[in-house]
């Protein structure tokens, strides 16, 4: 079996479906991709055996159908420093060997039999759909994975959230001390259903999307779900188990609203932080007339920074605290120019919004407190 193919093309596809393979893995050809050559496509696949991706490429020049596994690491090492030109694979399913010739030389690497590799899970076919476009499900994505846990105990926490309602889509991450709630109007369905995209698929989804235009098309069931954008797919099971009830978390009356430059105070926060006490990162915020104060401590090493800014404020005059990193993360993943951060008191969670809603969505971010020793 032979096939010709662009170095630039092959190797721009398989750097991708590397970010699946792990380092270690329980089936020695899981550390694999394998080759599938049906007429003039070649479609490729990798596998950690609970994520499976693939994509296809066209093929220059092919002369009939196959299927072979080779390793990832020497294949992709070689082609990663090839300019541009035309690859051909010369394969050998008898002596389990592929020659593969390029402009000024030629190398050689065994290959493995793909009837060997794990078969992805299929979803069912009473799987919900939802589709959605490629930039709007990037942004979603983008706004939602910092939020979401590293936690054992309770590991639907550490995926993100995709809650499909009557009203909206309703994107969610939380750890338990920030939350993030993302609402998407355009997309709803008569017929309630959710599912929680472990952290894996969700940061490959990440790297692959937002580079064309398109709709990405996500089927999922209780188990697994299929994901469909552009030229590639991918497969991958699901967090099983229920999502706590967020929107019970959400406070529906903070009365008193801060509105301030978000790289100002993202700025002033970065400046700040590295005064704070290492185990708590506590910074206090003291907001009173125009003026917020950011102070941060750690009496352990002498350590005290305050810096001041100018903000508009419609409230009582207020002292909380908050994680300084996590604030630090929440106004990075926000692309809007001013935030409104909506407060109750000292010991209730504080709400962060952009000043402009994104079209056709409702944006939120939630903070939790720490408690303020004075």
């Amino acid at each position: 079996m032979r096939f010709t193919v662009s170095s630039t093309a092959l190797s721009n596809k398989l750097v991708a479906l590397s970010r699946v393979i792990n380092s270690k893995n329980a089936l020695p050809i899981l550390g694999d991709f394998v080759f599938d050559i049906s007429g003039q496509t070649l479609l490729l696949t990798a596998s950690d055996s609970e994520n499976t991706m693939q994509t296809s490429v066209e093929l220059a020049e092919s002369d009939g159908d196959g299927r072979f596994a080779m390793g990832n690491h020497d294949l992709l090492e070689a082609v990663k420093g090839f300019s541009e030109q035309p690859i051909t694979f010369d394969v050998d399913l008898q002596q389990n060997l592929a020659k593969i010739s390029y402009q000024n030389g030629l190398f050689s690497l065994p290959i493995e039999n793909a009837d060997e590799y794990p078969v992805a899970q299929q979803v069912s076919d009473s799987a919900n759909t939802i589709v959605i476009s490629n930039q709007l499900l990037n942004d979603n994505i983008n706004r939602s994975l910092f939020a979401t846990a590293q936690d054992e105990l309770r590991p639907v926490m550490n995926g993100i959230y995709f809650d499909l309602t009557p009203d909206c889509l309703a994107v969610v991450a939380s750890d338990g001390h920030k939350l993030v709630r993302n609402k998407v109007f355009t997309i709803k369905s008569d017929t309630p259903a959710a599912f929680i995209l472990p952290k894996k698929p969700a940061t490959l989804l990440k790297n692959l999307l937002g580079k064309d235009g398109g709709d990405v098309t996500i089927r999922f069931d209780e188990r697994n779900a299929e994901i469909n954008y552009g030229d590639g797919t991918i497969q991958c099971r699901l967090i099983e188990g229920r999502y706590p009830n967020y929107n019970s978390v959400i406070p529906q009356s903070n009365p008193n609203e801060l509105r301030v430059d978000r790289n100002g105070l993202l700025a002033a926060l970065r400046r700040v932080q590295p005064f704070a006490n290492d185990s708590s990162n506590l910074i206090r915020f003291h907001v009173e007339g125009s003026t917020l104060q950011l102070d941060a401590e750690d009496y352990d090493f002498s350590k005290t920074a305050t810096e001041r800014m100018t903000c508009e404020y419609n409230g009582q005059p207020m002292s909380i605290g908050f994680k300084g990193s996590s604030f630090i993360e929440i106004l990075s993943n926000f692309a809007c120019s001013e935030v409104i951060i909506q407060l109750a008191d000292p010991s209730r969670a504080g709400l962060v919004l952009p000043s402009e809603q994104p079209e056709n969505q409702d944006v939120l971010m939630l903070m939790m407190p720490m408690l303020i020793n004075d």
